[in-house]
């Protein structure tokens, strides 16, 4: 795993670029440690995952999967695969190439996903003789609607990022040579611009209400809109409009975990 540092925004680098960056137990305690380490940096606004060479990552290291089937036990993970979708900072996807299986899951993990127009993304699961894993049929049909997820998890077929971005599966195509610069300027714009206690609050609200009704949600949006208005937030974000300059919003603090 490569971590670079660009002004608040956090560079993360899935980096076995010879295995098309599939996934390992090792890889994951890496990238989740990475994660904790952002979470807890009050400096690092937000956070852009990609993968080292042509790849972004190929879904679980097969020779793992080669263990399994060979009867090895599979060990308990100190987190679940969930994991990312907790940060409480923007979390961006700079798909350079192919996403299959895991590493299409760890894309839909993300907040928003950027992604080259030839990145070839497939669920894969059912080619080879595994289910829905790790909450992609959760996932899936809240973005791209019910039938296309059934498509995409029924066919494992490849879709190029020209039609990921048709259907909703990514949020930009951008061409190669310009990707992870365009994800690191959304990040940074962010980062720059927004009240990271806003963007964590937000975070939560939208993952919550995918599974409240309306009136709970708008109940909530109350509540802690009636906590936004006694913040410093609020009142540096009127005097850095009114003042024409950009606003000074403070980190988030470190959590309790």
């Amino acid at each position: 795993m490569l971590a670079e540092r660009r002004g608040p925004v956090l560079v993360l680098t899935l980096n076995r670029p010879d295995r098309l960056n599939a996934w390992t137990n090792e890889l994951e305690d890496e990238y989740f440690a990475r994660l904790d380490e952002a979470e807890e940096d009050p400096s690092v606004r937000a956070v852009v995952v990609t993968g080292a060479g042509r790849g972004f990552c190929a879904g679980a290291d097969l020779a793992a999967l080669a263990a399994i089937t060979e009867g090895v036990a599979v060990q308990p993970r100190p987190r679940p695969r969930t994991f990312p979708l907790t940060l409480r900072k923007p979390l961006i996807a700079a798909i350079n190439g192919p996403a299959a299986g895991l590493g299409l899951v760890e894309a839909l993990y993300c907040d928003l996903r950027f992604a080259t127009p030839e990145a070839k993304l497939t669920t894969s699961f059912a080619q080879r003789g595994l289910v829905a894993e790790y909450g992609i049929a959760w996932l899936l049909p809240r973005l791209v609607g019910l039938s296309r997820a059934l498509d995409l998890l029924l066919s494992a077929r490849v879709v190029t990022g020209a039609e990921a971005l048709a259907i909703g599966l990514v949020d930009r195509v951008v061409d190669a040579a310009e990707l992870l610069d365009t994800a690191v300027a959304y990040a940074r714009a962010l980062a720059d611009t927004c009240a990271p206690a806003s963007m964590a609050t937000i975070k939560a609200q939208v993952y919550a209400a995918l599974d409240t009704d309306l009136a709970t949600a708008v109940a909530e949006s109350e509540r802690l809109m009636a906590e936004s208005f006694t913040g410093p937030d609020l009142a540096e974000g009127i005097r850095s409009y009114l003042e024409r300059r950009p606003p000074a919003f403070p980190g988030l603090p470190p959590t309790a975990r």
